[in-house]
């Protein structure tokens, strides 16, 4: 079986804004410092401030949860796609590419080791 991804570019419109991370204590969200020097910079959520800090936490941040489908619809994404629907971070890759609104997420072996 293939290993999935531990990280993620986030796009905010088309600007790369941070990335997003798996660890083995949870998750770590940093914005791109490229972007925080962007005049017109914007967090992905209120609830994730423009900081040059990492932001951490042991579960899936709430805005990036909010991103994954729900019920009928995610257990047909998680059959399809043959990822445990408890496996938000492995669903949040697989399927946020393209989300409704202004955020994007794409695993990092997609773009290469870019900065």
């Amino acid at each position: 079986m293939r290993k999935r991804p531990d990280r993620a570019y986030i796009f905010l419109h088309d600007s790369k804004a941070g990335l997003l991370e798996r660890h083995p204590g949870g998750y770590r969200f940093r914005y791109d410092p490229d972007y925080l020097q962007q005049p017109d910079a914007l967090p992905v959520s209120l609830t994730l401030p423009l900081s040059d800090k990492a932001y951490e936490s042991k579960e899936l941040f709430p805005f990036f949860t909010g991103l994954l489908p729900e019920g009928w619809y995610l257990d047909i994404v998680s059959r399809t796609l043959k990822i445990d629907p408890d496996k938000g971070f492995d669903i949040l890759l697989a399927t946020c590419k393209d989300c409704i609104g202004a955020v994007s997420v794409y695993p990092v072996n997609e773009f290469g080791e870019c900065s």
